[in-house]
């Protein structure tokens, strides 16, 4: 009040939170949102149905497609749902291990504050506790070679296993391998990247999952433009075209005035001839197959079925430009300018039975290749679509850092008894703040247990015992309940997506943990009232 006038700060329709529980509202859609996904953490993790307004139905236990079709009200379980699609574009996996680590942040944040320990004070030991962490963890990390097939193949294992599609995870852990280390470039500096777009997944409904194979080529979503053609060529000569193969219209406006049936024949055999020229040079060239961007005229495809062409039109740019590195082809704009150069080059070009595909395959050392599956329902082939983008992004991460690190909980563990001795070197409420960090990390281990069937409390005890004993690679095997050497056991995952989930949970933690003010503008506004 000043004067006796109320001072107008807000509009009636701003719902305003502050203090301890505008804190308290962020830690409980934290929690909410990390309890969803908890139960789908590891092998022994289950699944979730989601349906969305119009009926569609998701059954699924990866984390991102869980958060993704959620539908999130809260401002700060919005934050919550862009950790797990940071985590999912960075990295590829492990995003229910960094909501989970973010929701078990929350929760001790939620004690210290209880305690009267200042946000601030909290923020500072998660930070120092993150950066120890880290360190700690490229400590940890263990060198992998980039044909070391064995290790690789273990951890596409790692990311499939506990998905529907176990049946068949090492076959699709073999296929996931040999695609990375397809398209994987060396660098000068002797380490390899790999650009994601250069893999390909393509669905198929039909047959059954076990039949999945690496294409070492391009799927094209279209069938031969004329069934005079032949169903399949070997030894493909492939012409890359992004210009349609028909007669233009010109860029003009005019007339042509025909007054006799000679004209007209003349005309129509002028065009005819025009539309064969293109075909010729097509064949000239030595192309047995055509890939088109745009339209391929009835007269063209004619005179290139009788010449013995498999030719697609109205094919879509990027999959031109994928079939380009595929085939190391050139996409030219017309006909006259194929040349041997240009032409990219396959063992087999033909349609897929029963479908609508065109299956390019054996490429001489292909730049780009794609992993085709198939299912028996859409259901099932999503999530197998699901499993196999995660093992291919891990391998990936494998192969572009050479470092992996144990899971099965051994890494967690570790952290959490080296982050807790550190923090006994700080004095005051940081230490408390630093302690509350490496206590975070149990939850990971005891989610394992839970969702195994094991009592929780008897499994990280039992953890925390063999890693006081040396044994570093501890962790818990889910189907036993024993507590077995993790490296051993083939349970390993890249180093990079234990980093990303440590620096995201965290940092979103220290930014959530912070707010002590909320001012939520509702919907439709109303007039001022607010002092």
């Amino acid at each position: 009040m000043l004067a006796g006038q109320p001072i107008i700060i807000l509009r009636d329709n701003v719902e305003r939170t502050r203090g301890f529980e505008a804190q308290r509202s962020n830690i409980m859609a934290t929690r909410a949102i990390a309890a969803a996904v908890r139960t789908t953490l590891g092998p022994r993790g289950m699944d979730k149905m989601l349906v969305s307004s119009s009926g569609d139905v998701v059954i699924t236990n990866d984390g991102a497609t869980i958060l993704h079709e959620m539908s999130v009200q809260h401002p700060g379980g919005k934050l919550v749902i862009e950790v797990a699609e940071t985590q999912d574009e960075e990295v590829g996996d492990g995003t229910t291990t960094a909501i989970v680590l973010l929701g078990s942040l929350m929760d001790e944040a939620e004690k210290l504050l209880a305690q009267k320990i200042h946000p601030t004070v909290i923020a500072q030991g998660y930070q120092l506790g993150m950066e120890k962490a880290l360190e700690i963890l490229d400590e940890l990390a263990i060198a992998v070679d980039f044909d070391d097939r064995e290790t690789l193949i273990k951890i596409a294992d790692t990311a499939m296993i506990g998905k529907s599609v176990e049946a068949i995870k090492e076959k699709v852990a073999d296929i996931t391998v040999d695609a990375v280390q397809q398209v994987a470039t060396k660098t000068d500096a002797g380490t390899y990247t790999v650009d994601e777009g250069d893999i390909k997944i393509k669905k198929q409904v039909g047959e059954t999952m076990h039949d999945a194979e690496l294409i070492r080529g391009v799927v094209i979503e279209k069938k031969r433009v004329f069934e005079q053609m032949p169903a399949s060529i070997t030894d493909a000569k492939v012409a890359l075209i992004a210009q349609p193969l028909e007669v233009t219209k010109t860029q003009v406006k005019s007339k042509i005035k025909i007054t006799s049936s000679e004209q007209m024949k003349a005309f129509s055999e002028q065009e005819r001839e025009s539309l064969r020229k293109l075909a010729e040079q097509i064949v000239a060239a030595g192309a047995n197959v055509v890939l088109c961007q745009k339209g391929i005229a009835d007269a063209v495809q004619y005179y290139l079925a009788r010449n013995g062409v498999y030719a697609i039109e109205d094919v879509k740019e990027a999959d031109m430009k994928f079939a380009a590195r595929a085939l190391c082809g050139t996409i030219v704009n017309k006909p006259e300018e194929l040349d041997e150069a240009t032409l990219g080059h396959a063992e087999e070009v033909g349609e897929l039975p029963n479908t609508e595909l065109t299956v390019i395959s054996g490429c001489d050392n292909p730049k780009a290749v794609t992993i085709l599956l198939r299912g028996t329902s859409q259901l099932l082939i999503d999530e197998l679509e699901r499993a196999v983008y995660d093992a291919t992004r891990v391998v990936q991460d494998a192969v572009e850092d050479g470092t992996f690190v144990i899971g099965g909980g051994s890494v967690e563990i570790e952290l959490q008894m080296r982050v807790r001795d550190y923090a006994a070197t700080f004095g005051g409420r940081v230490q408390l703040a630093i302690e509350a960090f490496s206590n975070a990390f149990e939850v990971v281990p005891k989610t394992l247990a839970e969702n195994s069937g094991f009592d929780p409390i008897d499994k990280v005890v039992a953890l925390k015992k063999a890693h006081a004993d040396g044994k570093k690679h501890a962790g818990l095997n889910v189907f036993t309940g024993e507590v077995v050497d993790m490296q051993e056991a083939g349970v390993i995952e890249p180093h990079r997506v234990k980093t990303q989930a440590i620096k995201s949970g965290t940092e979103t933690a220290m930014l959530l943990v912070r707010v002590d003010d909320m001012m939520v503008t509702q919907t439709g506004a109303g007039p001022a009232g607010m002092e």
